[in-house]
């Protein structure tokens, strides 16, 4: 008992880091995440709901999804990824609210802000899926559509993360008649992000000690 509860903080405190590296990459204004791409431009477009509760809103839609895909070979565990959304959610608009005078503005400050958002949020996802607990609807979702299709699951990602940005950029030209919230950075996330997570793996041998 004491092994699954260290487990799930484990995984908590992955998700909390998670939450800070994309608020460090959304503030650098080049771009926020692929996956953080859709409720952040929601969230520019509709300002009485914050970029956390969009995050959530997606989420609960990708879990739903999950269900209808699966039908009764989803199992009842993995409604905690609601649980989980919610802190992550929570997480990102308190983050937000904490760096809200975190305003660089020169490209050069922008992209330190992007580089090191991009190692927070690796070093999170190393922590979060340490403790092999649960996974978050995002990567639930990808791993679903990779048994129903029976398809490779990092080609299915690739195709998945691509079709989120596609359709930011879809819902930005919509609402503002060009780019907004979607950008450079955006495209260099999803690039370095994998890059700084198999780093982190090598070199940081305690986030092996995480998942005894």
């Amino acid at each position: 008992m004491n092994s699954i509860v260290k487990r799930y903080i484990i995984f908590i405190i992955g998700l909390i880091i998670n939450a800070f590296g994309i608020t460090f990459i959304t503030k650098s204004a080049l771009g926020t995440s692929p996956i953080s791409g859709v409720p952040y431009v929601f969230s520019l477009k509709f300002t009485d709901l914050s970029f956390g509760i969009f995050t959530f809103i997606l989420n609960f839609i990708f879990v739903i999804l999950e269900i209808i895909l699966l039908r009764n070979k989803f199992k009842p565990i993995q409604l905690l990824q609601l649980v989980a959304t919610f802190i992550f959610s929570s997480f990102i608009d308190i983050w937000m609210f904490i760096l809200s005078d975190l305003n660089p503005n020169t490209l050069l400050l922008r992209l330190m802000c992007l580089i090191f958002g991009c190692m927070i949020l690796a070093f999170g996802i190393c922590v979060e899926v340490a403790p092999n607990v649960l996974v978050v609807p995002g990567e639930g979702m990808v791993r679903v559509i990779s048994y129903v299709l029976k398809s490779d699951f990092g080609k299915t990602k690739t195709c998945f993360d691509v079709t989120l940005m596609i359709t930011a950029a879809v819902f930005s030209f919509i609402f503002f008649g060009k780019l907004n919230g979607l950008g450079i950075g955006t495209v260099i996330s999803a690039v370095v992000v994998g890059q700084f997570v198999s780093l982190f793996n090598r070199k940081f041998t305690f986030l092996k000690a995480l998942k005894a």
